[in-house]
């Protein structure tokens, strides 16, 4: 029993078979995420071992538990971002306070994964729309790149946001420092011809490591060019930050913003892949992943991680077959770690700027709005959604983004309409009437429809809907109410459920509430509903069951519930 216990274990949690090609791939992988680590740590204003543990801890944590064989979790641009305005916002100038709003910023992200993974909750789609979450990644990228300015021309300017921060780098143009400018500048036109001729070349290692070179036993140090700095890993586990009730009740509010943005990139990214190759997708496990990655990235002073999108298609085209590719970079990262940390020390801060403008430029190509303007669909709110980032900031921009998910999510339950149902020719299906015109009507019968859940905030504008159509139907003897869409009920729905049909019992007609689920089907049983039967079966059933109302009920008795 141990064994066979001990097996399924194994083969559910094991990384499988590693092959050359997963050593090949996560070799390539290392060699593409070390220098964006370092630069997202740089966007998030933490110290570049902050990007380094993240990523380390990222690659082992997700390729012992995650599900995806080819997702890569490491810090991401967005997350780094978010984490730069949460902590500035919160902490403003202190280092010490900083550093520990982002580790506490950090470890509330992961508890909230981890309550979503014990909750079971990974079935539930990203809450952020599409068209929403493109706008902020565009705007994101775009507020991302001008803040590389002043580093790219050698100089540090504190602005809370764009509209500071590009007169004033305007306004100090005879300070720019031009051999700053020169090296950032051949940097990333390196970057740009090597990525067109060499597609799966790690463009921006190979860059890293010119400018060490340079930096180290070139003329770069003459130049009085600003390298990145001394970089302290330590690999012991911290404490969790002391910080006081209000700070951490704050930084409750922002974690879960930082969730929702992580869930949704890493959410597209293990879907995408997963349905590119037929693999299995396992949400709630994968929440239990990016929970305990992140639980640990705070432990170490890390950086929020979750599975990004060009980092997880980089380990797919460099040939992975399994999760040993993120085990063999975590590998790799550890031993350069170790080792070659007072070479990465010398990385020029241009070369570092150049690498996040090239890291972050695929993400600045506006055919991705290309679609919402063909389908002439949220196009408004895709844009609305680079304007917040780009004039409210960074983390308001991304809490109104979030808002106006909710709030499309919210608006399209609400504005939910009932169609009315029609027999399709001679066979047992029905089919909406606006639709299918040629669809008959059932003599006697009302057979309608809501077209989205019943909860409180749509119960009485589609019941309203409801009454209108049977004040304009004479002859009609029974409504049928198919409740497909409803797999549950609120108590709002119920009370507006009841008062229609005792309204309808008082003027003799009946209901019949049909493809009722499990928990509506419980709930309404217990209401007891006046003058009203209900059922699990179909339409077509509904309908024969109405016709002999005498074996309704020894027909309800029998019918097994749906899941």
């Amino acid at each position: 029993m141990v064994t066979h216990t001990l097996a399924y274990w194994w083969q559910r949690w094991s990384p499988g078979q590693p092959t050359w090609r997963d050593l090949v791939a996560g070799l390539s992988v290392a060699g593409l995420l070390l220098p964006e680590a370092v630069a997202y740590a740089g966007i998030g204003n933490m110290p570049p071992q902050a990007g380094v543990m993240a990523l380390f801890v990222g690659l082992l944590c997700y390729g012992l538990l995650g599900s995806s064989r080819f997702a890569i979790v490491s810090a991401t641009s967005s997350s780094a971002a978010v984490l730069f305005a949460a902590t500035g916002s919160l902490a403003g100038s202190d280092p010490t306070l900083r550093f520990a709003m982002a580790s506490g910023l950090v470890l509330l992200t992961g508890v909230l994964f981890l309550v979503g993974a014990a909750a079971r909750v990974g079935g539930v789609s990203a809450f952020i729309a599409k068209p929403v979450l493109r706008g902020f990644t565009f705007g994101l990228a775009l507020v991302i790149i001008l803040k590389q300015g002043p580093k790219l021309v050698g100089l540090h300017i504190q602005a809370p946001d764009l509209q500071h921060l590009l007169p004033e780098l305007l306004r100090q143009i005879d300070h720019w420092h031009l051999p700053s400018l020169a090296v950032g500048g051949s940097a990333l036109v390196l970057m740009l011809v090597l990525g067109r001729l060499k597609q799966h070349v790690p463009v921006a290692l190979v860059v890293m490591v010119l400018g060490i070179v340079l930096q180290r036993w070139g003329p770069l140090a003459e130049w009085d060019v600003i390298r990145v700095g001394d970089i302290q890993v330590n690999l012991e586990l911290y404490a969790v930050p002391e910080l006081t009730r209000i700070q951490w009740l704050r930084l409750g509010e922002l974690a879960v913003a930082m969730v929702l943005i992580l869930y949704a990139e890493s959410y597209g990214s293990i879907r995408t892949l997963a349905l590119r190759h037929g693999d299995r997708n396992e949400p709630n496990r994968d929440l239990l992943a990016l929970g305990v990655s992140n639980v640990f990235s705070s432990l170490l002073h890390g950086m929020p991680v979750g599975a990004g999108y060009s980092a997880s298609v980089a380990n797919e085209a460099s040939g992975a077959k399994t999760k040993w590719s993120g085990l063999f970079a975590a590998g790799v990262l550890l031993i350069v770690v170790l080792t070659l940390l007072p070479f990465i020390e010398d990385l020029p801060e241009p070369v570092l700027a150049a690498i996040v403008v090239y890291a972050l430029s695929h993400m600045l190509h506006p055919r991705i709005f290309q679609p919402y303007f063909m389908w002439h669909r949220d196009r408004l709110i895709a844009l609305a959604a680079v304007a917040a980032v780009l004039w409210l900031g960074v983390l308001d921009g991304l809490l109104l983004a979030i808002g106006v998910s909710l709030f499309m999510t919210l608006r399209g339950l609400a504005q939910a309409r009932v169609v009315e149902l029609g027999r399709m020719d001679d066979t047992h299906d029905f089919i909406d009437r606006a639709i299918y015109p040629q669809a008959t009507q059932e003599e006697g019968l009302v057979i309608l429809r809501p077209e989205a859940p019943l909860f409180f905030a749509n119960v009485e504008s589609l019941l309203g809907q409801v009454r209108h159509v049977l004040r304009h139907r004479p002859g009609w003897h029974t409504l049928i109410l198919s409740l497909e869409e409803s797999p549950d009920l609120d108590g709002t729905s119920v009370e507006a459920l009841r008062d229609l049909c005792q309204d309808l019992d008082r003027a003799g007609q009946r209901v019949l509430l049909a493809r009722l689920k499990r928990h509506a089907h419980e709930v309404l049983q217990r209401a007891d509903l006046p003058a009203t039967q209900l059922t699990v079966r179909s339409i077509d059933d509904a309908v024969k069951l109405a016709a002999d109302r005498r074996g309704l009920e020894a027909l309800e008795r029998r019918a097994p519930l749906a899941d």
